[in-house]
């Protein structure tokens, strides 16, 4: 995994141009986008806020802090008969916010996708992994406060918004996608495409797994059966350490696909272990979820190894921008 660091980013350094252009829909605006990134272009920013309902105090309001990036070549002339643009919500993992949303977030802007990142975490005043929620449904809504917050916006089309997330944050991606989550937390509104970064497949669904923990897949927030009709992809390495292999979300999407359309693709990255689009220095923490949940019939918490491919993540980040290309 270390010489894969050391090759690419020796190839990103001359290649850059060419690495964004490859994240690059092709279709018309694409090049001016690329442009734009190449000559040190900066998207139009604004630090922003929305309130999110608070499921562990009921009745409370959590303020859910965010970064709004606009792509102001996008968005130059609005008022003016320009269209809306599109926007894309990011989710950081359990670790916080973190170099991966910016990764996306500038490509998403070159191409001229509006992106939201937001800090679930500070809202909660949780400063470490170990003291995340409890289950992932308890982040539900902010999410869906987060998709009202910019269909209110006015540079932003309401109906074209989609997400992503990385490991939590693509519990809550998937999540969103169930008609059960968009149903209680949406208010009427559902996102328009979604993208899961290496969300942990094996719990969804998992009935026995959860009776263990005394709740259901339901309500902890990991039941996918109906889904809204949204596109949604899947990208995992083949070395995660929660699910072990590409083969859990695999057969997630097969078990779905059926009874929704197809509409559930899965990318797997080869020898890519959890966050390998992370492009920081190489961590290895401990979860009770990883190694498909072991913790829970040995008492023995797994380690996961955070380890960044340069050269995988360039691809991966050119996927996901022809993704919401496409579907928003």
């Amino acid at each position: 995994m270390a010489w894969n660091w050391l090759k690419a980013t020796g190839r990103v350094a001359i290649g850059m141009a060419a690495a964004a252009l490859i994240a690059l829909p092709a279709q018309a605006g694409a090049e001016e986008g690329l442009a734009h990134l190449a000559r040190g272009w900066q998207p139009d920013v604004s630090f922003i806020s929305f309130p999110s309902p608070n499921l562990a105090s009921p009745g409370a309001m959590l303020t859910i802090q965010g970064k709004l990036s606009l792509p102001a070549h996008a968005i130059r002339g609005a008022g003016h008969g320009h269209r809306k643009l599109p926007a894309v919500l990011i989710l950081h993992g359990s670790a916080g916010v973190d170099a991966r949303g910016d990764f996306y977030e500038a490509a998403l802007n070159a191409a001229g996708i509006a992106t939201l990142q937001i800090d679930m975490w500070q809202a909660r005043g949780i400063s470490n992994p170990s003291q995340r929620p409890s289950a992932p449904v308890l982040t539900y809504p902010d999410a869906f406060s987060a998709l009202a917050y910019l269909a209110q916006r006015p540079e932003i089309d309401g109906a074209r918004v989609g997400v992503m997330g990385f490991s939590w944050g693509g519990l809550v991606s998937l999540g969103a996608a169930e008609r059960l989550y968009a149903g209680r937390f949406g208010g009427g509104r559902s996102f328009k495409a979604h993208v899961a970064h290496y969300p942990v497949c094996y719990p969804w669904n998992n009935a026995s797994l959860l009776a263990a923990l005394h709740t259901t897949p339901a309500q902890f927030g990991v039941q996918w059966i109906n889904l809204t009709g949204a596109p949604v992809m899947i990208q995992v390495g083949s070395q995660d350490d929660y699910d072990n292999s590409g083969a859990p979300c695999q057969a997630l999407a097969q078990s779905v696909n059926a009874s929704n359309g197809g509409i559930v693709s899965v990318n797997v990255y080869p020898g890519a272990a959890h966050g390998w689009d992370r492009l920081m220095v190489p961590i290895t923490v401990t979860d009770p979820y990883a190694n498909q949940g072991s913790y829970f019939s040995t008492g023995v918490v797994p380690s996961v190894r955070m380890s960044p491919d340069a050269e995988q993540a360039y691809l991966s980040r050119a996927r996901v921008v022809r993704f919401f290309a496409k579907h928003l």
